[in-house]
């Protein structure tokens, strides 16, 4: 068995973010240990969804747990190779925060519900229908997958309103690269 695997947040303008990502095509032992360790990093940063890319793999999962406190374990979600088949039910309005944009909120539009078809950890396929608290998770972490970022879905007053937050974001994605070429 390998070593514990320990993730860091990938924070935007990170270019794993704008990438549409790869399915998975291995289900076993490595793949159990890399949705616990996304878990692990998800209960740490205190939020209540991840998608792969946000801890720097390029993978079609997205884990969840709407509740976000590990002792409801029974509210975890694991989305492997998701598609969103279908979004219905009014459109709500709801202040969503992102793990790879710290301290930024802003106004997002989604759908009550939302269909998705995916596979869970053993690699079978599932349906299921998502609703309110838990749909809006999991599309803001789909959205992930597709390549979708908070910035993207903000209003341009928002934009505005966080405009230096995201502009220091940039800075320091700009400093942390130069610093490793060096």
């Amino acid at each position: 068995m390998s070593a514990p695997l320990d993730f860091r947040l990938t924070l935007y303008p990170d270019p794993l973010l704008r990438k549409v990502s790869s399915p998975v095509v291995a289900f076993d032992a490595d793949l159990v240990a890399t949705v616990r360790a996304m878990f692990e990093l998800m209960y740490r940063s205190r939020g209540v969804g991840l998608a792969a890319p946000q801890a720097g793999l390029d993978l079609r999962i997205l884990v969840a747990n709407p509740a976000g406190e590990p002792e409801k374990s029974y509210e975890e979600l694991v989305l492997i190779n998701a598609t969103i088949l279908d979004r219905s039910g009014p459109v709500t309005l709801y202040e969503e925060g992102c793990l790879s944009f710290p301290q930024i909120y802003a106004e997002v539009k989604r759908p009550e519900r939302c269909k998705v078809a995916y596979q869970d950890l053993s690699g079978q396929r599932i349906e299921r229908e998502f609703e309110g608290f838990a749909s809006r998770v999991v599309q803001h972490e789909y959205d992930h997958l597709e390549g979708v970022l908070l910035v993207d879905r903000m209003s341009p007053a928002d934009k505005l309103r966080h405009k230096l937050a995201l502009a220091e974001l940039v800075e320091t994605y700009k400093r942390n690269r130069a610093g490793a070429r060096t």
